[in-house]
């Protein structure tokens, strides 16, 4: 297992590499998003992580990225490299693709297009439902 020293990483790119995103693309949206990094000569500044489902599964494929928070679907190898590069250059604009954003200390859904809200945590767990 390799210990990498995250000493001057920026930011941590999670990618989705659960069963529904990488029957969505998980492995070419995993592989266009590192390469991305290592074209842009940004490998010591952004981590990437597979992860395991990270809860969104109708959003396949889902890149988070930190320390903004922000929530993605990224639905092509396309849409993966302009992610980074939106960390980079705030006016790539990607509305569509965003599903959440940390605003005001809390999760805030970003829904600009018809999304699957999802299933409400807590005590009376509700249907999810599409968000208007």
């Amino acid at each position: 297992m390799t210990t990498w020293n995250l000493t001057g990483t920026e930011k941590h790119v999670l990618i989705c590499n659960g069963s529904t995103c990488m029957k969505h693309g998980g492995e070419e949206v995993t592989q266009a998003v590192r390469d991305e990094i290592s074209r842009l000569g940004l490998d010591e500044k952004i981590h990437t992580t597979r992860t395991r489902c990270n809860g969104r599964c109708k959003d396949a494929c889902v890149l988070i990225v930190y320390p903004e928070g922000s929530w993605y679907a990224a639905s092509s190898a396309e849409v993966g490299r302009a992610i980074i590069q939106r960390h980079l250059d705030p006016s790539i604009r990607l509305e569509g693709s965003l599903i959440y954003r940390f605003e005001e200390e809390k999760m805030t859904p970003a829904f600009t297009t018809e999304r699957f809200r999802g299933i409400a945590k807590g005590k009376d767990k509700e249907k999810g439902e599409k968000q208007a």
